[in-house]
């Protein structure tokens, strides 16, 4: 089976009152634990790649990784960029191969993100890519993006039409209280997302295939483990699994998750090398931290996203 696009995946996705988790990958390993999860479960996947990604771990090799996983499990997965910041690099990505972009003008003003995602969505349309958009703007670092809570803004919905209709996109990401990296909520706060912008972002597009970026949940156990292991990372709070839960019942066909795979992997290896101070065999301790990103994305797919036996 060849990579695909997502919009078949989409439609099924709303239809069926779940979402596809779209995961960010860097590496063999990564990879790997993640396709061998969907792959046990039968889930569709997205595999997807930063602007960051591409450049540290090379076009050529991450299209080699992610073809290597379509031959080993014959899902459907599309190979997705996240975050595409110009035209130029989107182009590059649908040349490359990719199957869907996104191109984020969500910074820019109203009409110049209409425009620079009508040009990504003429140039994607007649090679059969789809196009992944954004209005609102979430808060976090993560890559490439850098908001501060200031500067973020939830999604407009009586922007929605006007803004999917003049593009043509294929699908739009939209703010309503997730945010990018670990720290998304204060301490003591209990985070709940908003919706209320989501039903009546969904009203106004009935049908539509609505996107949540920001969606890691932070497993608490691999945060403490990093905090053991020399890390400090005090007050790691994620989007709580239930929410996203019900966001995945609703409009919501993709979801987005990066910074708990980081968390894994991280913490995985600080645990290995602190037990194992004298093994200098990277097989060693990346072997265990692909096994618990596999166990993790098991848990995404089955409790919190809904998608397996899907594929």
């Amino acid at each position: 089976m060849p990579l695909v696009n997502t919009r078949e995946m989409f439609a099924k996705a709303y239809d069926g009152g779940y979402a596809v988790g779209a995961f960010n990958v860097n590496n063999m390993e990564i990879v790997q634990g993640i396709t061998e999860a969907a792959a046990e479960v039968n889930a569709p996947l997205i595999l997807q790649v930063s602007k960051g990604a591409r450049a540290y771990a090379n076009h050529t090799y991450l299209m080699k990784l992610v073809e290597a996983a379509v031959i080993e499990t014959g899902l459907p997965i599309a190979l997705h960029l996240d975050h595409g910041d110009s035209f130029e690099l989107c182009k590059s990505c649908i040349d490359g191969g990719f199957t869907s972009v996104m191109i984020d003008g969500s910074s820019l003003p109203f009409e110049e993100n209409i425009a620079l995602t009508r040009q990504v969505v003429e140039y994607a349309r007649p090679r059969d890519v789809t196009v992944e958009a954004e209005l609102g703007t979430l808060a976090g670092v993560e890559d490439e993006v850098n908001v501060s809570a200031e500067d973020s803004s939830y999604t407009r919905p009586e922007d929605v039409e006007e803004f999917v209709t003049r593009t043509g996109c294929d699908s739009l990401a939209i703010a309503i209280g997730t945010s990018h990296g670990a720290y998304k909520f204060k301490p003591g706060t209990k985070p709940q997302l908003r919706f209320d912008i989501l039903e009546d972002v969904s009203r106004r597009l009935p049908g539509f295939p609505i996107v949540l970026h920001g969606s890691s949940s932070v497993p608490q156990e691999y945060v403490e483990m990093v905090n053991a292991y020399g890390g400090a990372m005090p007050g790691a709070i994620g989007v709580p699994e239930d929410q996203l839960r019900k966001a995945a019942s609703m409009a919501v066909c993709k979801i987005n998750i990066d910074s708990d795979l980081r968390l894994v992997m991280t913490g995985t290896v600080r645990k290995y090398m602190a037990e194992h101070p004298a093994d200098f065999d990277p097989r060693a301790y990346l072997k265990p931290a692909r096994a618990n990103i596999r166990e993790l994305v098991k848990h995404k797919l089955i409790d919190v996203l809904g998608c397996d036996g899907k594929a």
